[in-house]
């Protein structure tokens, strides 16, 4: 019973990191053609910001090889899990793939609230996996230790660039109404959200990797080329 539950709880915890990975860096190459068509000649903030996709891309192939050694599929979540998925709806009321990216390129407020969503779904992530490499059902799993490791050394880096975007622009930094919706939907997902997907016998698993249909689902875009040695 004991295995039982530590392994459900490993397998919806992967679950639920293996689509927020895959929709962290396919929501940011949506940012990254927003931030071109805004200003090409920032090439400090387009680096900056396609290295965030390159970390995000390798951290999804990290858990998915973990499944993989695994011989096990995760189970099929969707953005109902997502943490950027909620707040971008929440904040901008449309869901990511619904966001025009054309008005966030048009508009100067639209790309500063964008940046202090990013900026605060990182931190919060960053948060998480430090209460994760405390948990003894992580540590007891080394591989998935190393991942939340290597994430947690990634992570600083990725809040970074649109909070300098921030200060440089003279634009204000989150209020604490931002915060408040910030630590909802974290409250949100642990302690309804996460337990629902853990009881539940009736969620299936995918069939298919998330990144299997990526040209299909985001367009045929080439990756940076450190992006190619992450993978």
């Amino acid at each position: 019973m004991l295995r039982w539950l530590r392994e459900r709880y490993l397998l919806v915890l992967g679950s639920i990191y293996i689509y927020n990975e895959h929709r962290g860096y396919t929501a940011i190459d949506r940012v990254i053609e927003a931030v071109r068509a805004r200003t090409p000649d920032d090439l400090a903030l387009i680096a900056a910001i396609e290295s965030h996709r390159v970390d995000e891309r390798k951290h999804y192939m990290m858990f998915r090889r973990w499944f993989e050694r695994r011989g096990s599929m995760p189970l099929d979540v969707d953005r109902t899990f997502g943490h950027i998925d909620r707040f971008v709806e929440i904040i901008f009321r449309t869901p990511i793939d619904k966001l025009d990216t054309q008005a966030v390129i048009d508009r100067d407020e639209l790309f500063e609230r964008l940046c202090r969503v990013i900026a605060l779904t990182e931190r919060r992530g960053y948060k998480q996996v430090e209460t994760l490499l405390k948990n003894r059902l992580v540590l007891d799993d080394p591989i998935l230790t190393r991942i939340f490791r290597i994430i947690h050394k990634d992570e600083p880096s990725h809040w970074a660039p649109y909070e300098a975007w921030l200060v440089a622009h003279g634009r204000r930094r989150p209020r604490w109404w931002e915060r408040a919706i910030d630590a909802f939907i974290h409250s949100e997902l642990l302690f309804i959200k996460l337990p629902w997907l853990f009881l539940n016998p009736w969620v299936g698993r995918r069939t298919a990797w998330p990144d299997a249909r990526d040209d299909e689902a985001y367009g045929d875009r080439p990756l940076p080329a450190r992006a190619h040695a992450a993978a």
